[in-house]
């Protein structure tokens, strides 16, 4: 399958996604590991921040009013998701949507002081491509930071790939960072977050096998990697 017709593919499957209002419950499932990456980002209030994958646009709203002094621009390939995000956000002043693939990002080079992706990046058609354009848009001294639940280094959410409609990524942590050196960044390192979510005894969901695997699997917890893009 190339490249094009994988996004494509992403492009519907998040667009039914979007119409069954599974872009509004994300809030919910991604903010407990979220709010904790968004606290090692300590972002100023002034900085320029990149959600890609934003999806209803949730943590890009959470951005902009964090940054009442700059901008955050939320990009999803799902028009349909993009639609959903605009008109949750309509009363803020600092906050764009768009339609875009992290492939080939359309905002010029060196506007974002930061770059997030939550829940995004193991979808990317080519996650060093995207990584690469990350680089390009990020201003000298800018960070990249990608939360995943998804990876390698915890063995209860390796089922998910055949739960999936789409191809996935299921990269360790050490090959994440690799991809982000190979993209030109700079003190690249990662760190898990475990989840603190409370789990039911019982559960009846396709994700996990039973409450105990969730429990374990919430227990390593998702996946952080950042990296710099330092001053030539």
């Amino acid at each position: 399958m190339s490249s094009s017709q994988q996004q494509e593919q992403l492009r519907e499957e998040f667009n039914r996604w979007a119409d069954a209002g599974r872009g509004e419950g994300m809030e919910q499932e991604h903010w407990p590991i979220a709010k904790p990456a968004l606290e090692l980002m300590r972002i100023a209030k002034d900085e320029n921040v990149l959600d890609v994958g934003c999806g209803a646009g949730w943590l890009s709203r959470i951005l902009a009013i964090g940054v009442p002094e700059g901008r955050v621009v939320g990009m999803d390939i799902s028009d349909e998701m993009i639609r959903h995000a605009r008109r949750a956000s309509v009363d803020i002043g600092n906050l764009v949507f768009i339609v875009g693939e992290v492939n080939e990002i359309p905002w010029e080079a060196n506007l974002f002081s930061r770059a997030i992706s939550v829940e995004s990046a193991y979808y990317w058609p080519d996650p060093a491509r995207g990584l690469r354009e990350i680089f390009r848009v990020l201003g000298e001294g800018g960070s990249a930071w990608i939360l995943i639940n998804y990876y390698r280094d915890n063995p209860y959410c390796h089922q998910w790939g055949t739960e999936l409609k789409v191809p996935t990524h299921l990269l360790s942590a050490a090959e994440w960072e690799k991809l982000f050196r190979d993209a030109g960044f700079a003190d690249v390192a990662h760190r898990l977050i475990p989840d603190p979510t409370p789990t039911p005894e019982v559960y009846s969901d396709r994700w996990f096998r039973d409450a105990a695997q969730w429990r374990a699997f919430r227990a390593i917890g998702a996946l952080l990697v950042h990296g710099a893009k330092h001053e030539t």
